[in-house]
């Protein structure tokens, strides 16, 4: 006969506050990089015109996570195509905000340390 797990071993919702410095240092830490992040994609889309710009002005509004961000990448990056010295920049500025977050996020490369 098996005996269910004591009351202690479950697991419980984790409590608001609760946890020790480091974990709230990590979490705070890890939400001012999304906040960083947030606000690289939110300038780097501020003069982007018609429906397509305000379409993705509004989805970087709504992001709660980095993961969002993330997502919408692909659409912000190509809305800043093009050989203009400003896009360049912003989706060089993009590029570096998403590796500090996201640390393989670059493209594979051949070479390997030993």
């Amino acid at each position: 006969m098996q005996s269910a797990a004591p009351r202690h071993f479950v697991a419980s919702p984790a409590l608001p506050g609760a946890g020790l410095p480091h974990d709230r240092m990590a979490r705070l830490a890890a939400r001012q990089a999304f906040v960083g992040l947030k606000q690289c994609f939110t300038e780097a889309i501020a003069d982007l015109p018609d429906a397509h710009g305000a379409w993705l002005r509004q989805q970087v509004r709504s992001t709660e996570e980095p993961v969002d961000l993330w997502l919408l990448r692909a659409p912000v990056f190509a809305s800043l195509a093009g050989n203009d010295p400003g896009r360049r920049e912003c989706r060089r500025q993009l590029r570096r905000g998403l590796d500090s977050l996201f640390l393989d996020s670059g493209p594979a490369s051949c070479f390997i340390s030993f």
